[in-house]
């Protein structure tokens, strides 16, 4: 006990420049400054002590970061502006730095360090973490997607795909990386299709996808044991040696070009590949087809969504998931108040009536139809007459 006194003296100790700022410019007063005191060193010795557990790494930054939101508060009060925030960040970073030095495994540790850096802009510091998270947990998909969307949203597509290519050859037991790199790509075309009539078109959009390149994260084909090669690149998981590869080299080659297919290949491809994949299966297909359903702006969408179908309707031709895909398919993309969805909705009842006799689990799907059935009969601005249609057909689905 008295080495994690100790320890727990010598953080607290680390604070008092901050402490002595509080009371000279009376942000907090004495009372309220011992109180602080006393509930840091209560969260010290319960993080220092044997038993301790990630929640109590993540209850203490959480202290921390509501106590910096009352600092920032009173100092926008007060107008007092020379009160910098570099102190509380800076020791929120430590204890998080500790968190993960103590509970390396723990994800919940990596995400909050990650969300916290984001937060306050700390973009080599998210790099340097993210670099660490991945080379630590290489196997966990989330970590992956997390990587490949914060470059996409940085019009950095080449780092974006680099990284779900690498996830995807490590995650092989689930479809996430696999779907939201579908997902990703569908954003980037819905991108491209938005600038088309623009000045400059898609080839300016495509050149300007480097532009920011601060965020921007490269490879070394070797690993190890920095976290950046003799360059001073930083340097994630490869997964060659350790897993087969999943992407043959033409498709590799597809997937990396700068300029992105417009027609929709590229999210063909990735399904074509994941399709070969254990993970996966109907629920797997009908994921892929509910992202790409997200996106009826992109021009290639009908033929993206009919090649899955396609495929969904081999595999599995009496499976819900892929029954549900059928039947959705006339009604995707198309607005509740346009004057197609009549004509789209009476070809989905059509389909919903000879799936419900061909599906091998007329329960499963019936659930499946309810699923998008009440979110339309929730809206307001549908057609009265379609209202009753879909009430009617609704009560006569087969019950559990």
């Amino acid at each position: 006990m008295a080495a994690i006194a100790d320890k727990a003296r010598y953080y607290l100790e680390q604070s008092v420049p901050q402490l002595r700022d509080f009371e000279a410019k009376n942000i907090f007063s004495q009372a309220e400054i011992r109180n602080l005191v006393r509930k840091r060193e209560d969260f010290e010795h319960k993080v220092l002590s044997p038993g301790c557990k990630p929640a109590d790494y993540l209850a203490y930054v959480a202290w921390e970061r509501s106590l910096e939101k009352l600092r920032a508060k009173r100092c926008a009060r007060l107008r007092i502006s020379q009160s910098t925030s570099h102190a509380g960040e800076g020791r929120v970073f430590g204890i998080l730095e500790r968190s993960i030095a103590r509970h390396p495994g723990s994800l919940e540790l990596w995400r909050e360090y990650l969300m916290f850096a984001k937060d306050v802009k700390a973009t080599k510091r998210w790099r340097r973490v993210i670099t660490r998270a991945l080379r630590m947990h290489p196997a966990k998909s989330e970590l992956w997607v997390l990587a490949g969307k914060r470059a996409a949203d940085n019009n950095d597509m080449s780092a974006a795909r680099n990284f779900f290519m690498r996830g995807a050859r490590f995650c092989t037991k689930d479809s996430m990386v696999w779907v939201e790199y579908a997902r990703c790509e569908m954003q980037w075309l819905e991108k491209m299709e938005a600038r088309k009539n623009k000045k400059g078109g898609v080839n300016r959009a495509i050149a300007e996808q480097a532009e920011n390149d601060d965020d921007q994260m490269l490879f070394d084909e070797e690993d190890s044991e920095d976290d950046a090669d003799e360059n001073g690149r930083l340097m994630v998981p490869n997964p060659d040696g350790q897993t087969k590869k999943v992407f043959d080299n033409s498709t590799a080659e597809k997937l990396e070009e700068g300029n992105p297919a417009l027609d929709g290949a590229i999210p063909m491809a990735i399904f074509d590949i994941a399709k070969k994949q254990p993970f996966f299966n109907a629920a797997a297909g009908e994921q892929f087809f509910d992202v790409f359903g997200e996106f009826p702006q992109v021009s290639s969408q009908p033929k993206i969504v009919q090649h899955v179908l396609d495929t969904m309707s081999e595999l599995y031709p009496h499976n819900p998931a892929a029954c549900n895909c059928f039947i959705r398919q006339p009604v995707l993309g198309v607005s509740i108040d346009s004057a197609a969805y009549p004509q789209a909705l009476r070809e989905t009842l059509s389909r919903l009536k000879s799936s419900l006799t061909s599906t091998s689990d007329k329960i499963q799907l019936a659930r499946k139809t309810l699923a998008w059935m009440n979110p339309v009969l929730a809206s307001e601005s549908l057609d009265p007459g379609l209202r009753m249609v879909l009430e009617y057909t609704a009560q006569t689905l087969p019950k559990p």
